[in-house]
């Protein structure tokens, strides 16, 4: 008994414990998703707000707005490149390693950049904007080679699987267009075994005829030998045809056989013989 209420107890603190559990794994995956969506949100939001500045603000605040809109576009292109093609080839590992390592020049730039855009003083802004933007050119040339080359990548991959998958395609193709020389064939063979038949059954026709004969004439020649037997003592043979035996059967009325046109009756000719002698 208090075995089987341990074993109980040891249950329902695993239920429990799996219940925990679960519950904390929901609670982080909703976490996640909740700050995954504040943070593309925030993106959207500081997009917006740069592209605004851009066209309403002239000088350095316009030129700040565009450096850093153009630094976000182009690293955020080469990263989702980069993961959507990153399962499909191995080879991109150290290009993702690499984009790393761009990153973290980027995210400093950013930065550089942000805090540019607080500054008072406009004379400072413009004479740190040169050195910012070879900055940003040098990072984005970067971020735009690892970018192309994975796009490179997998259309050349795609180019080879759309060829070979071609080449397949046009070989069944011819295959299925053959259908003349299999049908020619399926007639040939159907030709063949119709020939193997009928050769069979007209020998089988000719056997048994040879047979038939043969049984016919070995009954016709007991036959004749038993006639001639009963003629001539037993001891001679005839070779001319048999006389036939009498049917056992009841002899024919004259008066129920049916007459015929050119028939005398038999009554008139023994009447006429009467007569004759007669006279």
């Amino acid at each position: 008994m208090e075995a089987a209420v341990a074993i109980f107890g040891l249950l329902f603190v695993l239920f429990v414990a799996a219940g925990v559990f679960l519950t904390v794994k929901a609670a982080q995956a909703a976490k996640r998703g909740v700050d995954r969506k504040v943070a593309q949100a925030r993106r959207t939001v500081e997009d917006t707000t740069l592209r605004a500045r851009q066209f309403t603000q002239p000088g350095a605040a316009g030129e700040l707005a565009q450096l850093r809109l153009s630094l976000r576009t182009s690293m955020r292109a080469t990263q989702e490149i980069l993961r959507s093609a990153a399962p499909d080839d191995a080879s991109l590992a150290e290009a993702g390693r690499l984009f790393e390592r761009l990153s973290a020049h980027g995210r400093e730039l950013d930065e550089d950049l942000r805090r540019l855009e607080r500054e008072p003083n406009k004379a400072t802004v413009a004479a740190h904007l040169p050195e910012l933007r070879e900055r940003l050119e040098r990072i984005t040339h970067s971020a735009e080679s690892l970018r192309w080359a994975a796009r490179d990548r997998a259309r050349k991959f795609a180019d080879d699987d759309l060829a070979a998958l071609s080449d397949q395609i046009d070989v069944e193709a011819g295959a299925l267009r053959h259908w003349s020389d299999d049908t020619a064939g399926w007639e040939r063979r159907q030709g063949m075994d119709g020939g193997s038949s009928s050769g069979g059954s007209s020998g089988g026709g000719a056997g048994s005829g040879s047979r038939s004969g043969a049984d016919a004439g070995v009954v016709g020649g007991a036959g004749t030998g038993a006639d001639a037997g009963s003629g001539h003592g037993g001891k001679g043979y005839s070779w001319g045809p048999a006389e036939e035996e009498a049917p056992a059967i009841t002899a024919r009325d004259a008066r129920t056989q049916p007459t015929y046109p050119w028939e005398k009756t038999p009554e008139r000719e023994t009447s006429r013989r009467a007569e004759g002698g007669a006279v």
